[in-house]
């Protein structure tokens, strides 16, 4: 079972392929976080963003996205991008087959540290203990992604195979 996990954004995207394993840890097959500059207009930076998805999902060949749900913050503009990044990123993974599976922050935090409440150090200390990664790894957006993917192999009942039919990964 491979996962693509998403930490959405327009200006930076973290990005992380995860493989379930059913050793000790998963493996981290892929992890990046992905720019966009602030220079060109916004159409195009989503489309990038869509280009970058459809050439992962090319080459990983993933069953499923792990993406964090939005929550409203005072910065509008901030979240209406991002809600628009968003879209793109759930219709390219929703076009190429994959499942899709939608996490909040407190879901994600529960999940790596056991608390709903922990703060964002507590979350990315835990990451490294939980999967076999590249310690060099430090971007936040990087590490999150890899959060988002590390909830959804814990919460999700996936078949014991490493199945790639599609039927079996639907949810109910």
């Amino acid at each position: 079972m491979k996962i693509l996990a998403i930490d959405p954004g327009f200006e930076r995207i973290g990005i992380a392929v995860i493989e379930k394993t059913f050793s000790k840890k998963d493996n981290l097959l892929y992890s990046n976080c992905f720019k966009t500059s602030p220079q060109i207009p916004f159409h195009q930076r989503i489309t990038k963003i869509g280009l970058e998805l459809e050439e992962i999902i090319k080459k990983y060949k993933p069953e499923a996205l792990a993406i964090e749900k939005l929550y409203f913050t005072t910065n509008q503009k901030t979240v209406m991008g991002v809600s628009e990044a968003r879209g793109v990123m759930v219709y390219v993974a929703s076009k190429n087959g994959l499942s899709i599976f939608e996490y909040t922050p407190p879901q994600i935090k529960i999940a790596v540290t056991g608390y709903g409440k922990a703060s964002k150090n507590m979350v990315m200390s835990m990451v490294p203990k939980l999967i076999d990664m590249d310690p060099k790894i430090k971007s936040d957006d990087e590490l999150d992604a890899i959060a988002i993917g590390l909830t959804c192999l814990a919460c999700e009942k996936f078949p014991l195979g490493l199945s790639t039919d599609k039927k079996v990964l639907q949810r109910k």
